[in-house]
């Protein structure tokens, strides 16, 4: 395979996989954002192998010069500091680049930070968004809250320790009633998992804590529309059903509360 994607741990270093240590191992090269980094965990598993820088100041120049190697069949690994290249991290250009030049490429899976904190913040659902980073201007900030006010589903951000004080006081201004977890140092020593509404969120965390953070958006609840469930309801009372009765059938088929059903029926 000539280049592979290679995920890595986002923080415990047993957390990579078997296939992604062979690869590492038989690569001709492998790029990494940061060759300190990854020579620790190459380290940690006896792996020696020939790095190569490959971060977003160089990423268009190291694309350029490697492409040809790939197409002449040297065997190329992808990885980056934590997770899978290409995702909030550099490797997209050269995906595209090899994708565009008939070269193979293969993605090799692992650790997922977005998908690790969204099951540690209890608040997963049938879908959710991954926003990347979230916005530096609070203008655009504040817009991409009011966007997510508006999803039912769950919304999962990368953020940096510095600027999360502010990134909560800005979304407990939209949405202070949010279901919000704050996802720090994942599978990391000093994990946490910070779980509360924006607003409470907002008052704990007045200045920046210390790791990694993942911010995972609950998803917003949404209220059933009571108006096709009052038109049963009535049917079934001129069917001759007990207007009790009525609302109790129709509240465990929509939602609605029986008591807002039998008194707004009246």
């Amino acid at each position: 395979m000539p280049l592979a994607v290679c995920a890595t741990p986002i923080g415990n270093l047993e957390d990579v996989t078997l296939r992604v240590l062979d690869e590492l191992r038989a690569a001709d090269v492998v790029l990494c954002e940061d060759t300190r980094h990854t020579r620790g965990l190459l380290e940690r598993h006896g792996i020696d192998a020939r790095l190569v820088s490959y971060h977003e100041h160089n990423e268009a120049a190291r694309t350029a010069e490697l492409l040809p190697r790939l197409e002449a069949g040297d065997r190329v690994a992808l990885v980056s500091d934590a997770g899978m290249p290409g995702v909030s991290d550099p490797g997209a250009r050269l995906v595209r680049a090899a994708l565009d030049a008939g070269v193979q490429v293969t993605v090799l899976p692992g650790p997922s930070a977005v998908e690790t904190a969204l099951v540690a913040s209890g608040l997963v659902g049938d879908r959710y968004q991954f926003v990347g980073f979230l916005p530096r201007r609070a203008g655009e900030l504040a817009t991409l809250w009011e966007e997510l006010a508006r999803s039912p589903w769950p919304a999962v951000a990368f953020e940096s320790p510095q600027r999360l004080p502010a990134s909560l006081t800005s979304l407990a201004r939209v949405d202070p009633d949010r279901p919000v977890a704050v996802c720090r140092e994942l599978t990391k020593r000093f994990e946490e998992v910070v779980r509360g509404t924006a607003a409470e969120l907002a008052a704990r965390f007045t200045s920046p804590p210390k790791g990694e953070i993942a911010l995972v958006l609950g998803p917003r609840s949404v209220e059933p529309d009571e108006a096709p469930a009052l038109e049963a309801v009535a049917e079934l009372v001129e069917a001759g059903v007990p207007r009790r009765r009525a609302a109790e059938l129709v509240s465990r088929l929509s939602g609605v509360a029986r008591n807002r059903l039998y008194r707004g029926s009246l």
